[in-house]
């Protein structure tokens, strides 16, 4: 069954309204099963799967033996099965997917509708009848199967709009959310992965993990995932390149991960040197009219 989204009639990048649904569209899920399975990906990953609780979700990172990462995600258990939750241009298509419809449910309202529909969700995951909540603060990943999930939107008397106004609260929120374009260019502590805690510094080996703890451990991370918004007459993508304003003049500054756009409106997550300054001028490549300015993390890299 189809479920159409409409285009957010507000201006999702500055707000949000009371109660929003959002199609997840632009995500896919990837269903790990047996325990040889669930074991073999627990090698692979940054994130500990071993002690990943019933009632928890986590990021994580695929990495390659330099670790550069191939995807991140969100990672959680129904039963006997593993779920992946990534941007699905990044889904490895040799891994089933589960054929499940994913809706994002934020705003004021949020806990109510949700409460409404399957109860009080007060754990970061909370397995519910055909699927899954996802608890991420105050906003919600509603994961069902698609004919219970058209039920949940009919239910919610709510318009569900496309996934921009969903990226824009993941962009705000700093996630490392990356596409098949940036796939096994960065070391996860590139795009902040170590802050929110997407790795395990304590679990045994895995994919990359020589080149991820010698960052850590001696350092030497150069670049960071930053919050950036502004104007362009351009329209952007993951493809579309950074200026940053030096002495000499406008040089390369960095590639953007994850971008929403509502006419000249941007906002859009990036990588860029770590020691960018928060009061740095920024500008798409090929608009010089164009202005970013970086907005503040709601995390803190110092600790992690």
């Amino acid at each position: 069954m189809t479920i159409s989204a409409s285009q957010p009639d507000w201006d999702f990048i500055s707000t949000t309204p009371a109660l929003m649904l959002s199609s997840l569209s632009h995500m896919g899920l990837i269903e790990v099963t047996g325990e040889q399975g669930r074991s073999f990906i627990h090698g692979q990953v940054t994130t500990d799967i071993t002690s990943l609780n019933a009632d928890q979700w986590k990021w994580g990172a695929h990495c390659d033996p330099k670790g550069k990462m191939l995807a991140s995600f969100r990672t959680f258990a129904i039963a006997d099965s593993l779920f992946m939750l990534m941007p699905i241009s990044t889904l490895d298509i040799d891994l089933p997917q589960l054929k499940k419809y994913a809706v994002g449910v934020a705003g004021h309202d949020a806990q109510a509708l949700i409460t409404q529909q399957f109860g009080e969700i007060n754990a970061a995951l909370t397995l519910i009848d055909g699927g899954a909540v996802l608890r991420d603060g105050e906003r919600y990943i509603v994961v069902l199967a698609n004919d219970n999930a058209a039920a949940f939107v009919k239910a919610a008397q709510q318009p569900l709009v496309t996934a921009s106004a969903w990226q824009a609260l993941e962009i705000k929120a700093g996630y490392p959310n990356i596409d098949a374009n940036h796939s096994g260019q960065y070391v996860a502590q590139m795009c902040n992965l170590q802050a929110i805690d997407g790795i395990s510094f304590n679990k045994g080996c895995y994919m990359g993990q020589e080149t991820i703890a010698r960052m850590k451990y001696r350092g030497g991370n150069k670049r960071a995932l930053y919050i950036l918004s502004g104007t362009t007459s351009q329209t952007i993508s993951t493809e579309t390149q950074l200026d940053i304003a030096l002495e000499e003049g406008f040089r390369r500054g960095g590639n953007i991960i994850e971008c929403v756009q509502q006419g000249e409106h941007v906002l859009l997550t990036a990588v860029l040197a770590n020691d960018t300054e928060n009061t740095a001028k920024l500008r798409i490549a090929d608009d010089e009219n164009s202005q970013l300015s970086i907005i503040e993390l709601p995390y803190s890299l110092a600790d992690a």
